[in-house]
């Protein structure tokens, strides 16, 4: 029997583990774009096998960190980073403005909310357009398949990524957030699907001022769920009369038939607070504890995927 040499043997495995590592490759980098002025940070996740791939368009997500986090706190409470993994689609985590360093206590310009980027009436749509533009410039993104998410001051610049980036995003997912922007008038349909529990005291479910103390201060009052649900069914020309399911404390609304294929689902967790259902917990003081009885980032996945650009 004719043996094999050592050498060879040395070969064939240095070249099968160099594929394996390559297929298993997660490229994690910070970036940056000038926008107005103004240098604009954010952080981008590859799938795993990403550089195996390139030649595949693959699907965006943006996912928006809430009040006074980051691109980092995005990315640990969402979990988005394992399901870009298992899913193979690309993730962006971009920073917020703030007052101090540059990367915490960031916000959103989200309408009537919320700190130093409202007050500064910094443009975040923009920033979130040339965001994609450069992601794009930079990796092969399915443009018919570009999606938002965001928590509390994230959710609610996700809606206004909706109203006014209608004719790029195929879909959003505001978690916990509010639609306080004054004027929403879409030139394209967007679905969306909303993630909100009925015990929020930050982000009211059934809208108003928050309960939260360091945040009636500034006399914020935020618009109900309901407002949001019935202007994008409006929007989309859904069907008027949803279809409903119950299972445990999970509450789904889906308002299906409107133009091009869009669709508003409404997930009411009863008894949630201002969390990112299936999510980790935040880590400012007096952070809810979130369900995991439904997984936000599981559920919007799924959505995103039934509901690209025609």
């Amino acid at each position: 029997m004719k043996r094999i040499p050592l050498i060879a043997i040395a070969c064939v495995l240095l070249v099968w583990s160099l594929v394996f590592a390559q297929t298993n490759k997660t490229d994690i980098y910070q970036g940056s774009v000038n926008v107005g002025g103004l240098v604009r940070t954010y952080i981008v996740h590859l799938p795993s096998g990403y550089g195996l791939n390139k030649e595949k368009p693959l699907p965006l997500v943006l996912v928006l960190h809430g009040g006074g986090g980051n691109a980092s706190s995005a990315a640990r409470i969402s979990g988005f980073n394992a399901k870009s993994n298992r899913e193979g689609f690309i993730v962006a985590y971009p920073n917020g403005t703030g007052r101090f360093r540059k990367d915490v206590v960031l916000n959103w310009n989200a309408g009537n909310c919320c700190g130093y980027a409202m007050d500064n009436n910094v443009d975040d749509v923009a920033f979130l357009k040339a965001l994609i533009e450069k992601v794009q410039r930079d990796h092969n993104v399915d443009r018919k398949r570009i999606f938002i998410t965001g928590l509390a001051n994230g959710g609610m610049m996700a809606y206004r990524a909706a109203c006014e980036l209608s004719d790029t995003i195929a879909a959003v997912a505001p978690v916990a957030g509010a639609l306080n922007v004054r004027e929403c008038k879409p030139r394209s349909p967007v679905s969306v699907v909303i993630f909100h529990g009925t015990a929020d005291e930050h982000v009211l479910y059934q809208g108003g001022e928050p309960k939260k103390l360091f945040e009636r201060l500034r006399k914020r009052v935020d618009k109900s769920v309901s407002y949001a649900v019935s202007l994008w069914v409006r929007s989309n020309g859904c069907s008027p009369v949803p279809r409903k399911e119950q299972r445990g404390s999970v509450l789904r609304e889906t308002y299906a038939e409107g133009k091009d294929g869009a669709e508003v689902s409404l997930y009411t967790i009863k008894g949630e607070g201002h969390t990112w259902p299936g999510g980790k917990k935040g880590r400012y003081p007096g952070a809810d504890e979130p369900t995991q009885e439904i997984s936000a980032t599981d559920v919007m996945w799924e959505f995103f995927k039934n509901h690209p650009k025609p």
